[in-house]
């Protein structure tokens, strides 16, 4: 069907603007960056001028109001270059804004939304030590003092939440306990700098090298009462809906690194020869690209559908889960098959086929590991009794 069948006029000039300004300004960058596993503050205020950091806020929070698949091409397009820059903006308007921009209240939007759209960033606390798939295991306590609460607990594994231009993060932490002992959860907005709260840089990673991940620890962190997302004991409902919402932006990500990393093989097996001709001319690796690219065409056309339903207000969950599934593993195969395709040279840093392979790998356990989606989706098609 082709990149563009279905888009609108618009949705293809936004790609080809994204993907110019990938190649000319992001690409250049890529090596050094993820070598010195340096986060670009010079990207990401680019980013931001271009209207990414605030994608589908709508103009009144200095947002870009851009509907879901629009959103969607722009991770597409940077993750196509480079996973790093796709997931600071990625997890930035999905996972940061979106808590807010969903279910905070009309001053919580009025004083952070616009800043977030302008070039500031935002975290989500969900992960810990303990609690990553069993996000029911969160340990982090908030207790009432007041017109205040105190905060005691750890994050790990959060994008964008210790940069000098993150604002703050929202922090899903336990209040309390529901009838049956089932635990409460609730959202809290925590400022960085807020006295408790440390956000340090984690390092040493395999993948997404110049994106920020962070480790979180709350020590007797107190946050008024006016912080809190929503209302006391809403936290699981809105991290299970952001879920939703961010899954597809991995999607997103798998997608874009599957195109990269076909187009990457697709040229390079044109281009070498054995025995006289080109290896694309050897069925064995004619059929693996065709594979990928058989893959990236059943990819987008899905994750660009779940887009316009969700744009439509419609429930998303098992849809979400097999769009960040069904990327995810495709971004593996295809990184898988770039690298076979560059034989001993895709094991080189100086070749991009090497940081496709380290970089699809976090798709398949971020945001829900491959396992999780997998369990989601047979709930929703009645395997179990819950």
């Amino acid at each position: 069907m082709g990149l563009n069948s279905g888009l609108t006029e618009e949705q293809i000039t936004l790609r080809e603007t994204v993907r110019r300004f990938a190649e000319e300004v992001i690409r250049p960058k890529v090596k050094e960056l993820d070598e010195k596993e340096e986060f670009s503050y010079d990207i990401t205020r680019q980013m931001a001028e271009m209207g990414f950091l605030g994608a589908f806020l709508p103009e009144e929070y200095g947002g870009s109001s851009l509907d879901y698949v629009s959103y969607i091409i722009v991770v597409e397009e940077l993750a196509r270059i480079d996973g790093s820059q796709a997931a600071t903006v990625a997890a930035h308007n999905s996972l940061g804004i979106g808590p807010l921009y969903y279910f905070g209240n009309s001053e919580q939007k009025k004083k952070y939304l616009p800043e977030l759209a302008s070039g500031k960033l935002w975290g989500f606390g969900l992960t810990e030590p303990e609690a990553g798939s069993d996000a029911g295991n969160t340990k982090t306590k908030a207790v009432r003092d007041g017109n205040d609460w105190i905060l005691n607990g750890s994050k790990i594994f959060i994008t964008n939440a210790s940069t000098d231009i993150t604002l703050g993060s929202t922090i899903l932490a336990v209040t309390g306990e529901k009838e049956g002992g089932k635990k409460e959860f609730t959202c809290f907005l925590v400022e960085n700098g807020t006295k408790g709260y440390t956000a340090k840089k984690m390092t040493g990673k395999m993948m997404w090298r110049s994106s920020n991940t962070s480790e979180l620890v709350l020590e007797d962190c107190r946050v008024p009462s006016e912080n809190i997302l929503g209302k006391v004991g809403d936290g699981f409902k809105q991290m299970l809906a952001t879920l939703d919402n961010g899954r597809l932006s991995i999607a997103a990500m798998g997608l874009g690194l599957a195109q990269g990393a076909f187009d990457y093989a697709l040229k390079y097996s044109k281009e070498r020869k054995t025995f006289g001709h080109p290896i694309s001319t050897y069925q064995i690796n004619a059929f693996k690209l065709a594979d990928v690219d058989m893959g990236i065409e059943l990819a987008r056309n899905y994750l660009y559908e779940i887009c316009r339903r969700l744009d439509r207000g419609e429930k998303i969950t098992k849809e979400s889960a097999i769009c960040k599934l069904y990327c995810s593993e495709l971004a593996h195969m295809a990184a898988n098959h770039c690298v076979q395709l560059l034989g001993g040279y895709g094991l080189m840093k100086e070749y991009d086929a090497e940081r496709y392979y380290r970089d699809q790998k976090l798709l398949e356990i971020g945001e829900g590991t491959s396992e999780i989606q997998r369990l989601v989706i047979s709930r929703a098609i009645g395997c179990y009794d819950v």
